[in-house]
Formats: structure tokens, sequence, C-alpha cells
């Protein structure tokens, strides 16, 4: 009985988690019909509700909220319990699951995770690029990391590294359009313009310590800071872009700095994790080892 009780709050769990009992039934490879007597099971022992259903959504009773945070906290602490004392005396091993934005993930951690990988030989690393932050709560990855000036609650946030984010343009681009001295001026140039942000079509700059608001014409947008960086090399328009994505561009030439007076505060890059009792030795490990990369 105790048993069944412990599956019926680990599929409670994931329902909360996952917002749907297919998304359950499909992530434990069992019926819709299946994962609705787990719960009803539940909350006929537990003698509450703990969901109140609609035919279009799920949200938690208050009872349910107070019986989600303490199962959540038991299943946590019994992971962590299973992964410490598995680890006793064992090397670092096993599956390290990765998120990251597209740009930073395809131009700088390959290198970081083929010197980890090398170090630490049993371990396996999924990295998934996206430039959407995903819930680690569902728990499809271990860390995330973001490029960001604001932070979630409720996350462990390690910052490995800061870039500012500025405004490019090619010389031949430049030559033939003008080179802008003001942000006032960008309405009459064309612009490039990176699309998952949370500003919309809307460019921030530092102005005398305050931040200013642009709203941009822009010829081209992308998600992918790679795709605009080139289309500013070949003088398609002005992009904005951390100096960390442009780095390559500026190196060769191909593209150089333009309104540097309007630069806002670094961007930092951060680590993120959920905050938990005790930590796999694989994600302290790559953590550190991350910090330590990007140190040097």
């Amino acid at each position: 009985m105790a048993m069944d009780k412990f599956n019926n709050m680990q599929v409670f769990c994931r329902i909360v988690e996952l917002g749907t009992f297919s998304a359950v039934a499909k992530e434990l490879k069992c019926s819709t019909m299946m994962i609705s007597k787990y719960m009803a099971q539940l909350e006929a022992s537990l003698g509450v509700v703990l969901l109140n259903r609609t035919t279009r959504s799920l949200s938690l009773t208050s009872a349910g909220e107070a019986y989600y945070n303490r199962s959540r906290q038991l299943l946590e602490d019994l992971a962590d319990l299973e992964a410490s004392t598995a680890q006793m005396g064992e090397r670092i091993k096993g599956h390290i699951k990765i998120s990251a934005p597209i740009d930073f993930g395809g131009m700088y951690m390959v290198p970081v995770i083929e010197q980890f990988l090398h170090q630490y030989p049993e371990v396996k690393v999924l990295m998934t690029l996206d430039n959407k932050p995903p819930n680690l709560r569902i728990g499809s990855f271990d860390i995330s990391l973001l490029v960001t000036d604001t932070l979630d609650p409720g996350v462990v946030a390690r910052k490995i590294a800061e870039t500012e984010l500025c405004t490019y343009a090619s010389p031949a681009y430049l030559a033939e359009n003008g080179y802008p001295q003001s942000i006032e001026e960008l309405a009459s140039h064309r612009c490039l313009h990176y699309v998952d942000t949370p500003h919309g079509d809307y460019w921030l700059f530092n102005v005398g310590g305050e931040v200013k608001k642009i709203k941009v014409d822009w010829l081209l947008a992308s998600n992918n800071g790679r795709a605009l960086c080139q289309a500013a090399a070949l003088g398609m328009g002005v992009v904005r872009a951390p100096k960390l994505s442009v780095a390559p561009y500026l190196q060769s030439g191909e593209l150089v700095e333009i309104l540097r007076d309007y630069h806002r505060p670094a961007l930092a890059i951060y680590a993120t994790y959920l905050q938990r009792r005790f930590y796999p030795a694989k994600l302290t490990a790559f953590i550190d080892f991350l910090i330590r990369y990007f140190e040097r």
C-alpha cells in the first residue's frame, strides 16, 4: 500500500510539472486512463481534492499546492540520497543534460565539453541549443546556460562570464550609408534584428545613465545571432549583438563597432540549476570546470 501511495505521489508531481495527464502518460509509457486511476487513488486515500479539472485546464487546489510542495521535497531528498549513496567510491560518470542559447552554445560550448570529457571520460553530455530558457522543474535538463540581465527566483545561478551588447556594421555598409553618430539616426538605417528578447522590436541603449528604447525598422530578423552577424558582414545593415558572438568578425575586420557612447552594462552569462541539498558529483564537476574554463 505504501508503494502504491509513493507511486501515486510521483505521478501527481509530474502532472503538476508537465501540465497534462497525457504528457505524464507519454513519459511513463502508459494510458491516460491509468494516470487518472492513480490520481483517483491518491485523492481517495488522502480524502481531499488535489486538482481542479476542467476539459481545458488543470489547477491545484490549496490542499494540492501544499501536498505538491512537501511531496516534491520528499522525492528530491530521496533522489539525493540514492545519488549520494551510489556515488560513494565511484568515479564521476553518467549523463549531463544542458540547455544553452543557440549562439553561445554553438560557438563556445563544444570546446568546453571536449576538454571536460577528456578529463572525465565516463560522462556523456546531451546539449540542446534553444534561446527559450527551459523550466528546470520539468526535469529535462540539469543545467541551463543563460545570457541575461534578469534571473528567475528559485534557481541557483553561477556567473561564468559576461559580454557587452554593442552595435556593429561592415565598413562597406558604413561607406555607402554613412556612420550614425546618435541612436536617433538608426531610423534611417537598415537594421538586422534579433527576435528572441523580452524587448520585442526595440533596441535598448544607455543615454546619460538611463535606458532609452529605440524601435527599429528591421530589414531582416532572426533568432540566430550568427546568421545576423553574417548578414551584417555582407553589408546588409546594422546589427546589435553580444560582443562574444561578434569577436571573429571584429578580428577579421568584417565588422566594426559603432555608437560606442551608448553602451549598456554588460550581460552576465550564468549556469543555472535547481537548488537541492545534494548535488551529484558530475554536476558540480561540470559547473566548476565551466567557471575555470571561462576564467582562463
